[in-house]
């Protein structure tokens, strides 16, 4: 049965925020706030928040920024999913995937039907793997980052969480070890 196993240690994530908004500003940002406030409360640390426009190469040079940042170990955005001219974000970012995690979308879209029925096919979430850093792109409504976050990402961000998690997985994400062994971490 899955859940936490509590004879293994927490170990905190460095989780970076982006909000991808024409009209947003950190003051009236609802959805990255609902995530940082979701990190936090987990106990991870919000390694960084930056909000950028609807535009390919501004989004690409944010995330191409904290992929390269050895201290971060997961990028989460929200906003540019849908289908208008301007929501580019999985045009931007998918691109820079070495794996994309197409499970990830499958499930979220199992999170969200319940909740806002067919309307779920609007969104075009996506993840993948990056420079051994994890990325996440949701919908920019503050529900849709709570659904991931309270549904799947809490869970697979959790060392603790059983069968498996994405923190055991982080000291062999890529050849070259660049990241040190997630401390607690026994893979």
């Amino acid at each position: 049965m899955p859940g936490i196993d509590d004879k293994r240690p927490f170990v905190p994530l460095k989780i970076a925020v982006l909000t991808v908004s024409d009209t947003r500003e950190l003051a009236d940002d609802k959805s990255g706030a609902t995530l940082a406030e979701r990190i936090e409360k987990a106990g991870h640390v919000v390694a960084g928040r930056a909000i950028v426009t609807d535009d390919v190469e501004k989004i690409r040079a944010q995330m191409r920024t904290w992929i390269a940042d050895k201290a971060i170990d997961v990028v989460i955005s929200t906003g540019g999913t849908g289908f208008t001219g301007r929501d580019v974000t999985p045009e931007a970012v998918e691109p820079l995937f070495e794996k994309r995690m197409d499970g990830f979308s499958t499930v979220f879209h199992m999170v969200s039907h319940p909740k806002i029925g067919p309307s779920t096919i609007q969104s075009r979430a996506t993840a993948g793997v990056a420079g051994a850093t994890f990325i996440f792109c949701l919908p920019g409504s503050p529900g849709a980052c709570r659904d991931a976050w309270d549904e799947i990402l809490v869970h697979q961000l959790d060392y603790r969480y059983r069968p498996c998690n994405f923190v055991e997985l982080m000291p062999r994400l890529d050849e070259t070890m660049r990241r040190p062994k997630a401390q607690g971490a026994t893979a």
